[in-house]
């Protein structure tokens, strides 16, 4: 396929796939805890991928090592966790715009560690989704009971995603998609994932049962689709095009995600509402092409 259409078609895709996520999730929650659910979901995908760790074995990136562990705690660990605690909190609906946020904070990372270039316009499209994002964070529930906290736990887990995302374009580029997805989560995430079930007290309360097999297909589905297929696709996504065009993924996300929690039977504060046009606004504006060509901040040219 023309790498031009592949891009569109892979952003379109796992739009799809990842706004999604966020309904599974909440879906998971009502038959484990968040530790468990985040567990479980790297588990299972890195058992699936182990068939292909183990035969790309001789490719294993050695000497990008620390690159690799750190792209696989940031984009496929800890947000794993984050995401599920705070949804115990918040609705799915929220989550997923909070997600959108992942441009901003892939600029913020790509300019702040690897150099990447910036324009004024990307920097105002920052502010006006930060501005939102607070909104939101202020808006409270439908009971008006302030949800800072785990709005801030989405945030921390957003910008994980961007550090791994940036992360994997500088240093990782050059492995190919599946062969990464099987390494961070074969080779990497598979034991933490195990300890981090047992201290969940997953093996405690384990009891073969309707409720047990139910949310194992929400986790499972989660894991396969949101987590292994995704990332393979991600990566590749990211091989064909820049970070940022990867992570504008977040503009079809929240639309999924919010036609998802609405069908569930989840509601939208007024207030609500506002932050999540505004974070929108604020990414389509830094999306837009400017009328007049910008010169980006000196530093390393690494066009987003």
């Amino acid at each position: 396929m023309n790498p031009e259409k592949e891009r569109w078609v892979l952003l379109i895709v796992l739009s799809v796939i990842w706004g999604s996520s966020f309904i599974l999730i909440k879906k998971s929650l009502e038959h484990f805890n968040p530790y468990e659910v985040g567990a479980l979901r790297v588990l299972i995908a890195g058992i699936l991928l182990l068939p292909m760790a183990i035969s790309n074995i001789r490719k294993f990136p050695r000497k990008h090592l620390k690159w690799l562990v750190l792209a696989a705690l940031t984009g496929n660990f800890i947000p794993m966790f984050l995401f599920p605690i705070a949804e115990t909190k918040v609705s799915s609906s929220i989550a997923g715009i909070v997600n959108s946020m992942m441009p901003i904070f892939v600029i913020i990372v790509g300019f702040l560690f690897w150099k990447f270039s910036t324009t004024k316009r990307q920097l105002i499209g920052v502010g006006i989704s930060f501005s939102g994002a607070c909104i939101l964070a202020l808006s409270g529930g439908e009971g008006g009971e302030l949800k800072l906290i785990p709005i801030v736990l989405l945030l921390v887990a957003t910008l994980g995603y961007a550090i791994s995302m940036t992360t994997v374009k500088s240093k990782l580029h050059e492995i190919p998609a599946k062969i990464l997805s099987a390494f961070v989560f074969s080779f990497v995430l598979i034991v933490p994932s195990l300890i981090a079930l047992v201290f969940a007290g997953f093996f405690n309360d384990l009891h073969p049962d309707k409720d047990l097999f139910i949310g194992l297909g929400f986790v499972s589905l989660l894991s396969v689709f949101g987590t292994g297929l995704a990332m393979m696709l991600n990566y590749r996504l990211l091989n064909i095009s820049t970070p940022l065009f990867a992570s504008t993924v977040t503009l079809l996300m929240p639309v999924v995600a919010v036609i998802w929690g609405l069908l569930d039977g989840e509601k939208l504060t007024a207030m609500q509402f506002a932050g999540a046009f505004i974070i929108l606004a604020g990414l389509i504006f830094l999306r837009a092409k400017s009328p007049k060509k910008e010169k980006p901040q000196d530093s390393k040219v690494v066009r987003f």
